[in-house]
């Protein structure tokens, strides 16, 4: 045989094996779904297009991105997800809160700082997220992947608000959570349950009188048009959380199952640097169209009429969650405490 017959017959044979590898991959490779509660470009977009863009770099799988009403409301996606329709989904504790009642420890007033940089450590170092929380999610067929800030609330009304007293006979929205609406009712509010859909709308109306979110969202869902009185409490920061359908994860190869973890640590860092100077962004943005709008900064003897009501909250944390809660409670405040003594 020739040379140049070997050449060709080798090179027959490689475009073969290449012909037979790319088909494997293809028969591998899969689209994984993924739906968050966000708007196009959004916190939780952001993050959910970064865990994208590290899976279909790495891999041949490819992730699809559901983003804020496309496939319904947070508790049609979390159905969703717990079918094994979709792989993964972002939802916050609000809404899970009435899956996994512990989770809604981040409604628990003045417990968390408003400090980005403590914030951001607390998430990094805390015992309570990174190791407590993936048993309790795992318990009720979720992989928690990661829990995220997205940034400090910020409250919505009417009327500027300076205490409690001037919540008295205000519907206040809130996500369909227990423990959140306690926190307004110790607040002299009247909570509101509502999905995310009919907000806007019951502002405009005069159904409710306010809400609460974190800036960017109140920004670009235009709710400062309808709810122009802005008011920064200082007692708390919205949280998420990323997570996949158990038994799918389970089912994954151990290679894969790194690939979705390194990826959620990845959008991790990225929605890290994204929300560094948003809220800003955002306020600076709302002040620019809206010469009614108030912006109110409570001071420290205005943030104190409001912490003196939160213990009540933190009791009715407890009554909801029993052994379990007091306990992910007794350590988030333990992990709170080595990130704030610093």
């Amino acid at each position: 045989m020739s040379g140049a017959t070997k050449l060709k017959k080798l090179a027959g044979l490689s475009a073969i094996a290449f012909a037979t590898l790319t088909a494997a991959n293809a028969v591998n490779a899969a689209n994984w779904r993924y739906a968050h509660e966000e708007y196009e470009g959004d916190v939780q977009d952001v993050y959910a297009y970064k865990f994208k863009e590290y899976i279909e770099d790495n891999s041949d799988h490819t992730v699809q991105v559901y983003r804020f009403g496309e496939l319904g409301e947070s508790d049609d996606i979390m159905s969703q997800t717990l079918s094994g329709i979709l792989q993964f989904v972002n939802q916050s504790p609000g809404f899970t809160g009435s899956l996994i009642p512990e989770a809604q420890i981040f409604f628990i007033p003045y417990l968390m700082p408003t400090d980005m940089d403590t914030v951001i450590e607390f998430f990094r170092e805390s015992e309570a997220i990174n190791e407590m929380f993936p048993k309790l999610y795992a318990e009720h067929g979720l992989e928690l992947l990661q829990m995220y800030p997205e940034g400090e609330m910020v409250v919505t009304s009417n009327e500027p608000i300076t205490s409690p007293q001037d919540f008295k006979n205000k519907k206040i929205r809130v996500m369909t959570n227990p423990l959140l609406s306690e926190t307004y009712a110790a607040f002299g509010a009247t909570p509101t349950p509502l999905p995310w859909g009919e907000v806007y709308g019951a502002l405009q109306t005069n159904m409710i009188q306010g809400q609460e979110n974190p800036i960017f969202w109140i920004e670009s869902g235009g709710l400062y048009e309808v709810s122009p009185h802005l008011t920064f409490t200082s007692h708390g920061w919205f949280t998420t959380a990323m997570m996949a359908n158990q038994d799918f994860y389970n089912g994954l190869s151990d290679e894969d199952k790194k690939l979705v973890q390194n990826a959620s640590d990845y959008a991790f860092e990225q929605i890290i640097d994204h929300i560094d100077g948003l809220a800003e962004e955002a306020l600076g943005k709302i002040k620019e169209a809206c010469d009614k709008c108030t912006v109110t900064r409570l001071n420290e003897e205005q943030i104190a009429a409001f912490k003196e009501r939160a213990p009540q909250v933190k009791e009715k944390y407890i009554e909801m969650t029993g052994e379990d809660g007091k306990e992910l409670l007794n350590q988030f405040e333990e992990d709170l405490n080595e990130v704030t003594s610093d």
